[in-house]
């Protein structure tokens, strides 16, 4: 009865446009699909948006809980460091760095981290329990109002369970010191549920010195009703300390002075933690959905890197400390109205959000995590808010449109250690975004895609002066980036059993800007367009057997001329993951994963490329009756000696008497194998 009443409400919703179609009911997927995805004729506003299924994401074989967002066509996510450092994010022609410009958040809180130490928005995902994962959505391009800072290629948000089936307890091991045990289920609590579950792990991964990666991770959710109609409070604790192997020179390698897996300096690595206390309530009726969801963050980071090894400094090396600390905390509220005539539905949702972030920070010299000199040290407060208006209507059977805009407003105050470098600026920006949406017919439909977006960029740029290393005179950079996007798409399920979907897009930023964490200043960056192609298909041709073919292609260059050259350092070209997941009659299940990830420019005048990139990935399961399954998972099952990231800029090493440019690159990570066993309870 309950099923029947909640697949009513979401039939209800998805008819209406309204926000419960993306909701974080934990039933949604069981109720609606069965293994597969999810349709999305009638509901995406663009070719370029979707939502990944629990039972997808469970098929996935992660080496890290980031990785889950490679679930997202044409997203790349990687590492070049250790373990409990963010990842690398590469989408639609973009080097995204650690999470600039692809916003992510978990359970409505926002994951990037603005003004931080190490790179603008900052995006670690490490505290990610992905049994809890639901869904996840995605969306592309700034055409989405309610999406705003770090939009501008992509949007994703990942959604955690009210309530789990059935409890899950699960012990892992793997080669290079891999364990991990996870312990989670929920319980009838007043008039809700109360859900708990808690995670270890240890990982040295394949490297000489080992990572020796450690984290605790909990949560602890108390919910009632469901994500349509009922509330959510949640509090989440992640703690992780690590070695890190950075990436080394392949000059090292092609001399034996360094092993594939060696570090040049043993002692750089870091320690983070993460505290949360996060709340959601919606009500939805036939005519309104009101929504408030609101959270209050705690970030720490220790981080010591060296990239140029003795190149400043040859006595004590080029080792540095980017130590953030901030206390994050905002809310967003919407309201929508649904209204609905003989020949039109709309819906029109007003929204406001706000957030503000205290943040201590620094940049300074050490010498086996010792500090040695100061670059620099802030206190920084960023505030935000912004309102913003979106309607969405079908006009007809076969046109609808969606029309929007958002208003944000910035302040910035910066407290240095250097009074020129102290100071408060603002900004305001308005965004403007557009679809029309044809069809469908012969279960086909035809998307057009225009917008505005932005990224903030660090505050310290905002009100800088002087180069906390130079002392020389410095510009200041402009606060919020525009960018200009355009989309044209089409979806079909003409064929039974298979989704397609087929995008063009095209995406302008005013400036690149970019704050040089490593130098402790802000970089204004030229103007950059991309143009690009992306081809993604799921193929379900009997019940046991789904197929994924996701192919992607940007080609990004500067826009202004220079003699250094127009392309753009790092931009991702093409990329493509190929997945074939087997589900039988019986206890043995399967799933096989090959990802491509391709060459890149690495320097302007593209005289320099990278290598591309290959990993297959897969898992086989067998089901011990009802309640318990052992699942042998595998990477790198060839076992390449391919580059997990490259770069090429000039370094030193300790004994060489000149600097050298070079390729710097951080391996793949050699073929292993994790054994898991869960049991549900």
């Amino acid at each position: 009865m309950k099923k029947t009443r909640l697949a009513a409400a979401f039939a209800s919703a998805f008819a209406a446009f309204s926000s419960p179609a993306h909701a974080d009911d934990p039933f949604m997927p069981r109720v609606t699909i069965d293994a597969s995805r999810i349709s999305q004729l009638g509901i995406a506003d663009s070719a370029s948006e979707g939502i990944v299924t629990q039972r997808q994401l469970e098929a996935r074989t992660t080496y890290r809980p980031g990785e889950l967002l490679e679930a997202t066509p044409g997203l790349i996510v990687s590492q070049h460091s250790g373990e409990g450092k963010a990842n690398q994010f590469y989408l639609r022609g973009f080097n995204l760095d650690h999470g600039t410009d692809l916003r992510t958040t978990v359970d409505d809180m926002p994951v990037n981290q603005r003004s931080h130490a190490h790179g603008q928005g900052w995006t670690d995902l490490n505290f990610v329990i992905p049994e809890l994962a639901t869904t996840l959505s995605y969306k592309k391009g700034p055409y989405s109002a309610s999406t705003g800072d770090f939009g501008s290629a992509g949007a994703t948000d990942l959604t955690y369970a009210n309530r789990l089936t059935s409890g899950i307890a699960n012990l892992s091991v793997g080669q290079n010191g891999y364990g991990r045990g996870l312990i989670a289920d929920s319980l009838a609590a007043g008039g809700g549920n109360l859900l708990y579950a808690l995670e270890t792990m240890h990982n040295d991964g394949p490297f000489t010195q080992g990572d020796n990666y450690r984290k605790v991770n909990g949560v602890l959710r108390y919910s009632e009703g469901y994500a349509n109609n009922g509330f959510h409070i949640s509090a989440m604790a992640y703690r992780a300390k690590w070695n890190s192997t950075d990436q080394i020179p392949q000059r090292a390698v092609d001399n034996g002075t360094l092993g594939r897996f060696d570090a040049v300096d043993p002692t750089d690595g870091g320690g983070a933690h993460r505290y949360s206390l996060s709340g959601a309530w919606q009500r939805t009726t036939d005519e309104a959905t009101t929504r408030v969801s609101a959270y209050a963050i705690a970030n720490r980071l220790e981080l010591f890197s060296n990239f140029t090894y003795y190149l400043d400094d040859p006595v004590n090396g080029d080792q540095f400390a980017q130590p953030d600390r901030r206390v994050t905390t905002g809310f967003d509220a919407s309201h929508a109205w649904h209204t609905h005539t003989d020949t039109t539905t709309s819906t029109t949702t007003l929204g406001v959000t706000a957030q503000n972030d205290n943040i201590h920070n620094g940049l300074y010299n050490t010498k086996a995590r010792q500090v040695t000199a100061t670059t620099r040290q802030d206190h920084i407060v960023e505030t935000s808010a912004a309102l913003w208006l979106e309607n969405q209507t079908r006009w007809n059977p076969w046109l609808r449109s969606v029309a929007g805009v958002r208003a944000d407003r910035y302040r910035f105050d910066v407290a240095s250690d250097r009074a020129e470098n102290s100071g408060k600026a603002n900004d305001t920006l308005v965004s403007p975004s557009g679809s029309l949406i044809f069809g469908p017919w012969r279960k086909t439909e035809f998307y057009v895609n225009a917008g505005q977006g932005f990224h903030s960029n660090d505050a310290r740029g905002t009100v800088i002066s002087v180069d906390p290393k130079t002392n020389e005179a410095v510009d200041r950079v402009t606060p919020l980036a525009r960018s200009r996007g355009m989309d044209l798409g089409v979806r079909t399920e003409i064929i039974p059993g298979l989704q397609t979907s087929l995008s063009l897009f095209r995406l302008d930023f005013d400036s690149e800007l970019v704050f040089v964490g490593d130098a402790g200043t802000t970089e204004a960056g030229r103007p950059s367009r991309r143009r690009g192609i992306e081809f993604s298909n799921y193929y379900k041709p009997v019940k046991w057997l789904s197929l994924d073919a996701d192919l992607a292609y940007a080609r990004g260059r500067y826009k202004d001329s220079d003699p250094a050259g127009d392309h753009i350092p790092g931009a991702v070209e093409g990329v493509a993951q190929f997945a074939a997941t087997f589900t039988p009659e019986g206890p043995w299940s399967g799933a096989i994963r090959a990802r491509w990830f391709g060459p890149r420019p690495l320097v302007e005048d593209n005289s320099v490329r990278s290598a591309a990139s290959m990993t297959l990935n897969g898992r086989v399961a067998y089901q011990f009756g009802r309640r318990t399954h052992l699942e042998l998972e595998a990477f790198n099952l060839t076992n390449r000696r391919d580059a997990a990231i490259t770069y090429y800029y000039a370094s030193q090493l300790k004994g060489e008497t000149a600097q050298a440019d070079d390729y710097h690159f951080h391996p793949l990570e050699s073929r292993s194998v994790r054994l898991s066993l869960t049991h549900n309870f």
